[in-house]
């Protein structure tokens, strides 16, 4: 049996520009309407059989906010960013210019003395190759827009560097079917999304 994994991306706690590594600000005054806006459209979701969130406070609200009661997972947390954690790209880059260059250069990179990018993404695979096969197989998850891509760079089998490439906007929905070590990515029409899970 396949599993069907949708991924929600977190409300946003901060405008984009402001978005800082590991943040673990709780959503701002805009992320809670947005929750509430898209309550509507994302809440079938809660059907699922399985459901979880990356432990960050804007994670744990927006499935609550949502109706989810979603479980934590450490292994969704957000890529370990060292001595960068809670700076915004600028700021690294403003303080450490090299170093920034070379971890969006090398996958295999800590400058920050943190976590990898590649290890960063085998560890979101690893998460989602060992979720069980339930009766149903639907899992929803809630996470931060990183993990989203770092989950899709490992079940598409991209090349690391890809993950540079993927937007993964607030409150989007990104869903994965398959079993381990084989993940489709999946897309469905915007309106018969909700209906269809």
């Amino acid at each position: 049996m396949s599993l069907r994994v949708t991924f929600v991306a977190a409300a946003r706690s901060s405008p984009l520009l402001a978005e800082r590594f590991e943040d673990t600000r709780p959503l701002d005054q805009a992320g809670w309407q947005e929750v509430q806006h898209a309550a509507g459209e994302l809440l079938p979701l809660a059907a699922a059989e399985l459901r979880y969130c990356s432990p960050t406070p804007r994670s744990r609200s927006t499935g609550e906010g949502l109706g989810y009661a979603p479980l934590v997972q450490v292994a969704l947390r957000d890529c370990d960013m060292g001595r960068w954690r809670g700076l915004t790209l600028g700021e690294a880059m403003a303080r450490e210019p090299d170093q920034v260059d070379a971890w969006l250069a090398d996958p295999r990179a800590i400058p920050h003395g943190g976590e990898s990018l590649l290890a960063f993404i085998s560890r979101v695979g690893g998460w989602l190759d060992t979720r069980p096969v339930g009766d149903g197989g639907r899992i929803v998850a809630v996470a931060e827009p990183s993990v989203i891509r770092a989950a899709l760079v490992y079940a598409l089998k991209a090349p690391p560097s890809s993950y540079w490439n993927i937007d993964v906007r607030p409150l989007s929905t990104t869903t994965v079917t398959g079993i381990a070590g084989r993940w489709n990515l999946r897309f469905d029409a915007a309106s018969a999304q909700a209906s269809r899970t």
